[in-house]
């Protein structure tokens, strides 16, 4: 298709994670087997917890949600990455592109705006435990998780308002294993200054502030769980730093690519990969390996499926 004297780029060039194939059908066996052992890890800890009306509280109704999310968001970019190495095809649609910046910002938006409401829960249960029932209810909780997946859809349609009218007329390949901002940005055929700062502000700037928020807030309340009393200190203090652990894992690898200009760096493709792939499927396993309810819950689950089939 053509626009005046320019080609409108119609599709993009993925140029994987690494230029030789083998390496690439490599990480692509890696991906596999994390998917093999990890997925059906996060869809018991869900089942879990839905199932199980011992895990009736907030923090688990909110670290099943989390776990979708983790889910939804691991699943964006590996089957495309997955598709062109073994059909040995590097392109992506015009559409499919925008579809993967959508719900990439999509889930990650949501992902931060309930790890904020997992801080609002801890922050009630510490501080406010006689009211912690009343305040934090099966109600509040919906509206958190709903408030955290229309925060992100707002996020990410801020991306899509900004991205859609830019003109592509030019280069059309992305030095990635997928779609996302500070990629595509770099090759439309406009000056993009404006909104590479715009865009610097909705996704780095808002994501670094959260992340210092959340760190202050869960060392305010450690502090505040190690002077307290000794009823239910260690578990208070063991679940503050479970989400810490969290958090950095998850604002870390983000503040890195977008709380900086939109140039390539050496260590890119590592951290997105770690960053859309392998963290969110082990956030949830993270939770669950420190949290002994959830793995008791766990195994009388597996016990009854076990019991169930022998039958």
């Amino acid at each position: 298709m053509e626009r005046g004297n320019h080609t409108v780029v119609t599709e993009f060039v993925l140029q994987g994670l690494a230029k030789n194939w083998e390496l690439q059908l490599f990480f692509s066996a890696l991906l596999l087997l994390f998917y093999a052992i990890i997925l059906p890890g996060n869809i018991l800890i869900i089942v879990t917890i839905r199932s199980d009306p011992r895990l009736g509280s907030p923090m688990f109704f909110f670290l099943s949600s989390l776990a979708l999310m983790d889910l939804c968001y691991s699943t964006v970019t590996p089957p495309k990455m997955m598709a062109n190495l073994f059909t040995h095809q590097k392109t992506i649609s015009y559409q499919g592109c925008l579809a993967q910046i959508f719900f990439i910002h999509f889930l990650g938006g949501a992902e931060i705006a309930l790890l904020i409401a997992m801080a609002v829960d801890r922050y009630v249960a510490i501080c406010h435990p006689l009211h912690y029932t009343t305040i934090v209810n099966r109600a509040i909780c919906r509206m958190l998780v709903a408030g955290s997946w229309a925060g992100g859809f707002i996020h990410s349609m801020i991306q899509m308002v900004l991205i859609i009218p830019l003109p592509f007329c030019g280069p059309n390949e992305l030095d990635n294993f997928f779609c996302d901002i500070t990629q595509i940005i770099k090759l439309a055929c406009t000056n993009t200054y404006a909104l590479e700062f715009v865009m610097f502000v909705n996704s780095g700037l808002v994501t670094a502030t959260c992340f210092i928020i959340l760190l202050v807030s869960y060392g305010v309340l450690l502090a505040k769980v190690r002077t307290g009393s000794a009823q239910g200190k260690s578990k208070a203090s063991s679940t503050c730093i479970t989400h810490i652990i969290i958090v950095c894992i998850m604002f870390g690898p983000a503040i890195y690519i977008y709380c900086r200009p939109f140039q390539d760096f050496p260590f890119d493709k590592v951290v997105a990969f770690f960053h859309t792939v392998v963290f969110p499927l082990m956030n949830p396993m993270i939770y669950t390996l420190r949290n002994k309810e959830i793995k008791a819950a766990m195994f009388r689950l597996l016990k009854k499926i076990i019991s169930r089939g022998d039958k």
